[in-house]
């Protein structure tokens, strides 16, 4: 996964220009049907139950994965095909903290849940 400008921004004036910067209590996973980049955008899902929801984090070393599975409700529409995840400092707007292609796309229609497993969704720093 990538960071995006705004984390990237903060983390380097914490780090080297002094300000403060207070990490979010609670993190958000989205879901994109089209391409997310560093200032933001992409396509997140709407609408057929979709929202964001919440994850936990444990890290080691240079990679930090979340700690339980992230499942979403039950699809109540087509979702599309999912290709992007994204992670959020609120449920709804806020900033976009990092984001990443799925190891490979998944359609969720009608009645499918989607669900990431503990431990698959890491970000790394190299």
């Amino acid at each position: 996964m990538s960071f995006s400008n705004y984390l990237e921004t903060e983390i380097l004036d914490h780090v080297f220009g002094g300000a403060a910067y207070t990490a979010p209590s609670t993190l958000y996973v989205a879901l994109y049907t089209a391409t997310p980049n560093d200032a933001g955008g992409g396509t997140e899902l709407s609408g057929s139950g979709y929202t964001r929801r919440t994850a936990s984090f444990s890290t080691s070393g240079a990679t930090t994965s979340n700690s339980g599975a992230v499942e979403y409700p039950t699809a109540t529409g087509s979702w599309g095909t999912i290709t992007h995840i994204g992670v959020f400092d609120a449920a709804t707007s806020g900033n976009l903290m990092a984001y990443g292609a799925l190891s490979s796309s998944k359609a969720v229609d009608t009645g499918d849940v989607f669900r990431i497993p503990a431990g698959d969704l890491d970000i790394t720093l190299n």
